[in-house]
């Protein structure tokens, strides 16, 4: 079964060891998703962030760690429910994985890992120096206790084999990707270039969801903050004027291809503040196309 993962890297005309690592993740973290829908995980829980992004609507960067929400509050969620059908799954394509649970009993946010370092001994790397055996290491997490207000959309994948995947709707994802920009209290590259990517999709994002998740956890947390398009531009503004653009372009810059390099030389304040300005007609409703790329 080694063939079909392969010929998925041959696919992506790598160019250096880096992407090279990056295909040979995201092949794994397909799998993975292809074993989670194996085992019912789907019925619980729904895909969202940016592998989301990446694997279901063709986000143009690569993304390290699936993340998760369940679609409901959660609290008994157990990632030991499901981690001996994925192995399963995941040995019937030749990789053989250990499962490392890191949740925490109190904790709403659960973290497993996927470790591997069985599948780079059989493939052959162009890039990667030899001798080199390249372990994989992919991060699976999930909120069990979601903030109210999200949609769903239902998304089928062809790769190991056809299968459907849950997913946390656009609008809905967008507005948890606000939350980050607003809440996050470090500068994530990754998080302003899915944010410019929204924009230019021309989606509105799920004010009613980002009122709830404000209201949940941050620095508005218990404020119940009324989210509309000027509340929202003002804060946007805001953070977009205390980011440090060359860190935040340092951080993004390893996931993206060549042909999307140039674009970050654009980053700066003028250049998001025009991006808030197009989102502030979005959601007033200038151009509007909802969930859909």
């Amino acid at each position: 079964m080694t063939e079909i993962i392969r010929k998925r890297l041959a696919g992506y005309g790598l160019t250096d060891a880096i992407h090279e690592q990056q295909a040979l993740n995201e092949t794994l973290q397909s799998i993975a998703l292809y074993g989670l829908w194996r085992v019912d995980f789907f019925s619980v829980a729904a895909f969202q962030g940016g592998t989301a992004l990446r694997i279901l609507y063709g986000l143009p960067r690569f993304s390290e760690d699936l993340d998760f929400i369940c679609k409901r509050p959660t609290p008994d969620f157990r990632w030991a429910d499901y981690s001996d059908g994925l192995l399963g799954v995941l040995a019937e394509y030749g990789v053989h994985c250990e499962f490392v649970d890191r949740a925490r009993a109190d904790g709403a946010v659960r973290a497993a890992f996927l470790k591997d370092d069985s599948i780079a001994g059989q493939l052959e790397f162009s890039y990667v120096g030899a001798g080199r055996r390249p372990k994989q290491k992919v991060k699976l997490e999930i909120d069990t206790n979601p903030p109210a207000g999200s949609g769903w959309d239902f998304r089928f994948v062809d790769f190991p084999l056809d299968f459907e995947v849950c997913a946390q709707d656009l609008s809905s994802n967008f507005a948890l990707k606000l939350h980050a920009l607003l809440c996050r209290p470090y500068t994530k590259g990754r998080d302003w270039f899915d944010f410019a990517w929204y924009c230019r999709q021309r989606l509105a994002p799920n004010l009613k969801l980002l009122a709830n998740a404000l209201n949940q956890t941050g620095p508005w947390a218990g404020r119940n903050v009324a989210v509309d398009a000027d509340w929202l531009a003002a804060a946007l503004d805001e953070r977009i004027q205390s980011i440090d653009w060359t860190a935040a372009k340092g951080d993004v810059s390893l996931f993206l291809r060549p042909i999307e390099q140039p674009g970050l030389n654009l980053w700066d304040t003028a250049f998001f503040g025009e991006k808030v300005r197009i989102l502030t007609e979005i959601i007033g409703g200038a151009g509007l196309r909802k969930n859909s790329v």
